[in-house]
């Protein structure tokens, strides 16, 4: 349901409530000089008090460069730091935003509760012209936020999550299938899932696709973790400590950290990679081909994607066409950990 927009505030409710021109209100906002301090204050703190902002699109045709796009990511920045796949999409973000001679504004946030007050903060300060927002949960607050306030933005998440708002996406639910049905056609009749985070929308996307996919299998597991290598470990030995009749012959990863490091968990329970256990990796980052062996994995490309949504962003805030629409589907590549169960 679309939520309902407040009345617009315009520079002339700004300017009668503090008490000066409309002129000097736009002196105020681009940074103009002929203002006393106290003016400029005051400006500000009406503008704060009506919510109001600059219209960006009259700022575009003023001839002013949209130069900062913000990204706000709700992840500890150790596993931040250590996961390819948002290295690769913001490299991805960074390569479109250099043609528009444009930076990134990354702010790392506890919570969805201080992630909207920053997108909020950003907007009325005028520090960015527009953001991407990602990883989406159910009944996300991002989305009645944006259309309140007019920011423009880009939802990287499927449509289902992402309240109406401009979406780019990966179809999870088909790339899961594939993985599930190319390890069944091995063979495997016990295939385990090591997730990521519960409460994330693609998550629970992947995991209902599972379902459906190993709905057929002699066994199907699940387990959900924070996407760090330390917690995909932790999965991988709690799967495969069970007697061998009643545990996984084959485990996917919805990461490529939590892959390598259910590779060594395996090594240090003397199980052999593929013959005792087949792996399968998620993004096909480097890291998939520094390995002995090399992991197979759901491959896509991470950077182009991260391109796609910075593109499509460049035409939400300029009022071009701007559809949501999906990027091309992970495919499978097979290496040397997936093979025929003994």
């Amino acid at each position: 349901m679309t939520a309902t927009p407040t009345p617009r505030v315009t520079i002339k409710d700004v300017a009668a409530r503090a008490g000066v021109s409309k002129g000097a209100v736009s002196l105020a906002f681009n940074h103009k000089p002929g203002l006393s301090e106290a003016t400029r204050d005051r400006i500000f703190l009406a503008a704060r008090e009506l919510g109001w902002s600059p219209s960006l699109t009259a700022r575009t045709l003023a001839g002013s460069r949209v130069d900062v796009v913000g990204l706000a990511v709700c992840r500890p920045a150790r596993v931040l730091g250590l996961e390819p796949w948002y290295m690769e999409f913001v490299s991805g973000v960074e390569s479109v935003l250099a043609e528009h001679s444009s930076s990134l504004l990354l702010r790392l946030v506890r919570n969805m509760d201080e992630e909207v007050g920053v997108q909020e903060t950003w907007w009325r300060g005028r520090q960015i012209g527009g953001s991407i927002l990602v990883d989406f949960r159910a009944d996300d607050p991002r989305a009645a936020m944006t259309q309140r306030l007019g920011m423009p933005v880009v939802a990287v998440g499927h449509p289902t999550l992402t309240g109406g708002l401009t979406s780019v996406w990966t179809d999870d639910a088909t790339a899961v299938t594939e993985a599930v049905r190319y390890l069944a056609a091995l063979g495997h009749r016990r295939i385990a899932r090591v997730g990521g985070a519960a409460d994330l929308g693609h998550t629970a996307i992947r995991t209902a696709a599972f379902d459906e996919a190993a709905g057929a299998l002699a066994g199907a597991w699940q387990v959900a973790t924070d996407f760090s290598g330390d917690a995909g470990a932790r999965a991988t030995r709690s799967l495969l400590t069970a007697a061998p009749a009643d545990r996984p012959t084959a485990i996917v990863y919805d990461n490529d950290i939590m892959a390598v490091a259910g590779l060594s968990v395996a090594a240090e329970m003397g199980l052999r990679v593929p013959e005792d256990v087949s792996l399968l990796a998620w993004d096909d980052s480097q890291l998939c081909r520094l390995t002995h062996p090399t992991l197979s994995a759901m491959s896509h490309d991470v950077h182009g994607f991260g391109a796609e949504v910075a593109r499509t962003l460049f035409s939400v805030i300029t009022g071009g066409e701007a559809e949501s629409h999906p990027v091309p589907t992970p495919v499978l590549t097979p290496r040397g950990s997936t093979a025929p169960p003994r």
